[in-house]
């Protein structure tokens, strides 16, 4: 039992930051049709911005900015938050003003291809000197290292503990939130409205007056604020960073995209979903089977999922007329 929940909150955790990624996928889906592989991107940018903030904000208060003794006031690591979502924001808008929008009317593979090469563009900039590096650091403590809660199960020798983490709390918390103000924003206010007829017909929905274009621009800043988030929220949980072009950070967006598609990839609420499933089939495979497969576990998921129900959990099928 102390196994079962201890992987359990792991999987909560890890399902929020997955969750975050994927509504990124599938809000720029659902709105223009074609997927951003550049998303991924900007998970890693919201993590290496964080290091990037912190290791200068630190010694502001007389902290060690690699190791620090304390953790810093409150009101610093919510303003390192904010100044990541800002800028991912910012970096959001300029590739979608930049490299998408001149490319509105072009064919998807067009589309695809420019994508791709964006996310490339950043992998490679990102491990210059200037910017990054191309070495691995280590994300300085932000938050406590407290224990909310620790419940002894067992006896004697064979005592064990289900320990709930303070970050883990946080992540669980900061995710919800940010995942109930996107929904009331989009099925509960006027732009969320206006979203959802840009998503349903462009053409239409700028003959109703609707601003196709800053529609679109706040879509891809929504997204990338999220992705910007799950980077913070990330490298708290794994302090350990790799270089902006390592495997780890493009698995971590591929497991995210497989988590909009299992959902339904369009669907916000589907994007929750699957972010959820994919966490608690990859933490409890690693864990009762073999921790060498958790990789395999996801994928065959994924194809599991197409096959049964190819729309996704919650997507459903759209009708072209021919």
């Amino acid at each position: 039992m102390a196994d079962f929940l201890q992987t359990l909150m792991t999987a909560l955790a890890i399902g929020s930051l997955y969750a975050l990624i994927a509504l990124g996928y599938t809000m720029v889906y659902g709105v223009l049709k074609f997927i951003n592989f550049a998303h991924s991107d900007i998970v890693v940018l919201g993590a290496w911005l964080s290091y990037s903030f912190a290791i200068r904000a630190l010694p502001l208060v007389g902290l060690d900015a690699h190791n620090p003794a304390t953790p810093p006031p409150i009101w610093m690591t919510a303003g390192i938050f904010v100044a990541v979502l800002a800028l991912c924001s910012l970096a959001g808008f300029l590739i979608e003003r930049l490299a998408y929008r001149p490319l509105r009317r072009a064919p998807r593979l067009n589309v695809l291809i420019t994508a791709i090469g964006v996310s490339l563009l950043l992998q490679n900039v990102g491990q210059l000197d200037f910017v990054f590096g191309a070495s691995p650091q280590k994300m300085p403590a932000l938050l406590p290292n407290w224990e909310l809660l620790r419940i002894p199960f067992g006896q004697g020798e064979s005592i064990r503990y289900v320990v709930l983490p303070l970050i883990d709390c946080i992540i669980f918390a900061v995710s919800g939130l940010l995942m109930l103000a996107l929904e009331l924003l989009i099925f509960r206010s006027k732009f969320g409205t206006a979203l959802r007829a840009v998503s349903f017909n462009t053409d239409f929905a700028a003959l109703m007056g609707i601003p196709v274009d800053r529609a679109i621009s706040l879509t891809f800043m929504l997204g990338s604020a999220l992705a910007g988030a799950a980077g913070f929220l990330y490298v708290l949980k794994f302090p350990s960073m790799n270089q902006p072009a390592h495997s780890v950070w493009v698995l971590l967006g591929l497991k995210a995209f497989v988590a909009a598609v299992v959902g339904g990839i369009g669907n916000v609420r589907g994007a929750v979903l699957g972010g959820f499933i994919i966490a608690f089939v990859e933490q409890f495979g690693a864990y009762y089977i073999s921790s060498n497969y958790r990789d395999v576990y996801v994928f065959s998921l994924l194809i599991l999922i197409l096959l049964i129900k190819p729309t996704g959990l919650l997507g459903s099928p759209v009708r072209e007329k021919v």
